[in-house]
Formats: C-alpha cells, structure tokens, sequence
C-alpha cells in the first residue's frame, strides 16, 4: 500500500486493478456520455455541451433542454477521469481528493473540460446537524 501511495503507476494497490486499465475504462465512458450529450443536444437544437455549470455562483443552462449527465463512481475512478480529462499524466494520481459523497462538476465548454466545483460536500451539513440537534433533545 505505501508503495501504491508513492508510485501509483508502477504498483497498484492490494487487490486493485491498474491505473493504466483504470483509465482505458474511464476513456470509453467518458466517449459514451459525450456523444451522448452531443448526440442530445443535437436533438434539441442546443450547441454541443456548453451550458455552465448549475452550481452556486455561475450561471444556469442556457435552455432547460441543455443535456447534462451523472456520473456515480468510486474515488479512484474520478481521479483518473479528472487526470484523462485535463490531459494530466496518471502520476499525478493524488493531486485530486474526494470525499465520501462529495460533488464535483466539469463543464465541457467546446470540447474543453473545466472544473467548476471540486468535491463539495455541503450537501451533507443537515446529516452532521440533525443527530447534534436530537442530542440536544
């Protein structure tokens, strides 16, 4: 395990697969989910997958029919999807946390990946304050 956190190219981690398979998967998703938004907002007449993030502090979707996609996975795998995404090397593994639920939104402006919100976790505040709350009572 320490030798994953230190070279995470060269040793994968107890049980895992490599970062190299890892971002081979992460490719063939991520070209699904884009020709998909592509190919939907197509069919609606929006151009391409432009609209901004719906995060605080930036603007919505140009249009409610602006395609948009969820993706749900394990840390690792975003990891490698931010690194394939931004066209960084897979050495830089680490350099992206996550936290247990945490929300990360990337919008792709003309084909370009930016990072709009990185692992918001202020979604969760009300479960850290409803069991203090029933404590109190």
């Amino acid at each position: 395990l320490a030798g994953w956190r230190r070279e995470p190219t060269r040793i994968q981690a107890p049980g895992g697969e490599r970062l190299a398979d890892v971002q081979l998967r992460v490719r063939q998703a991520l070209d699904t989910v884009v020709a998909t938004l592509e190919r939907a907002a197509a069919s609606t007449g929006v151009r391409r997958t432009t609209a901004a993030s719906p995060m605080a502090g930036y603007p919505g979707p140009a249009s409610p029919d602006t395609p948009w996609s969820l993706i749900v996975g394990h840390d690792g795998a975003f990891k490698v999807l931010l690194l394939t995404l931004f066209d960084l090397p897979l050495e830089r593994f680490w350099s992206f946390p996550f936290g247990v639920c945490g929300i990360s939104v990337v919008e792709l402006r003309d084909g370009r990946p930016i990072l709009r919100t990185h692992n918001s976790t202020e979604h969760l505040a009300p479960l850290l304050v409803e069991p203090q709350q029933a404590r109190r009572s």
